[in-house]
């Protein structure tokens, strides 16, 4: 004890120069410690492997692109009433009528009832022979004729050669007395036409029309391309008619109006 009390000093001094020679000595090895670290660290920054990135999803994109090549149309003359009360209009009965549309009255209310097709035919009546030969009676009727008296049926005596306003006889096949075939080419076109007793010639020539205008209680039967129209405050010709619709054309401002055939 009394030579712990006399040196504890050194003693002490020795344990603590023990402590830093041990500490000098592990120090190497706790610098290399973090310096290993701090490499593994800055690596594992530096060098982290990077993810591509996910496709962008430019779909409201797209669809405001869309947008704004379509934009919206809105109809401030017909569907909109906050410029535009409802009209209305009184028939001719009397009974008001509702213009939600704008097709309730004007040329586009106009409906067609029936389509008719308009042929030019030629039929072989009957064959007359005498000491010249054989003459053929040939009915030519012309539906599609601008005057009413060209629509009538008409007879042709006519022989091989003979020509007329309607056709010309070129040949005849099987007996001249009794043919089976008379072959004819048309004045109008220059076609080639064969008829026999049995089988008239038929070419589609045109349309007519009948037509109705609701709001007025107007019809119109047989109505023809040129035919004229009153209706609606307006004068209307008929400019064109086909299988499936109807044109009218008004006269105080050639606007033209497609009238659509539906037989339902």
């Amino acid at each position: 004890m009394d030579f712990l009390k006399k040196h504890y000093e050194k003693i002490l001094l020795g344990v603590v120069l023990l402590g830093l020679v041990g500490a000098m000595v592990f120090l190497p090895f706790l610098i290399l410690h973090d310096r290993t670290v701090l490499d593994d660290t800055r690596n594992g920054i530096i060098s982290h492997p990077v993810r591509p990135l996910p496709p962008l999803d430019l779909t409201a994109q797209s669809n405001a692109m869309q947008r704004l090549q379509l934009p919206y149309q809105l109809n401030f003359e017909t569907t909109n009433r906050l410029f535009n009360p409802v009209e209305w209009q009184k028939s001719v009965n009397g009974t008001p009528i509702k213009i939600e549309s704008g097709n309730e009255v004007g040329p586009q209310a106009a409906r067609i009832t029936r389509i008719t097709p308009l042929y030019f035919t030629l039929t072989l009546s009957s064959v007359e022979t005498n000491q010249f030969g054989a003459r053929y009676v040939i009915e030519v009727e012309r539906q599609a004729a601008a005057a009413a008296w060209q629509r009538a049926r008409r007879q042709h005596y006519a022989s091989v050669g003979d020509k007329n306003d309607a056709f010309t006889v070129i040949s005849v096949n099987g007996p001249p007395g009794n043919p089976t075939q008379l072959i004819l080419r048309l004045t109008d076109s220059g076609e080639r036409a064969v008829l026999s007793k049995s089988k008239p010639f038929r070419r589609l020539d045109g349309y007519m029309t009948d037509l109705k205008y609701g709001p007025e209680g107007k019809n119109w039967e047989d109505q023809r391309v040129g035919d004229d129209l009153k209706f609606a405050g307006d004068d209307y010709i008929i400019v064109a008619i086909n299988q499936n619709e109807v044109v009218l054309s008004a006269k105080s401002n050639q606007k033209k109006t497609t009238l659509i055939y539906s037989s339902k």
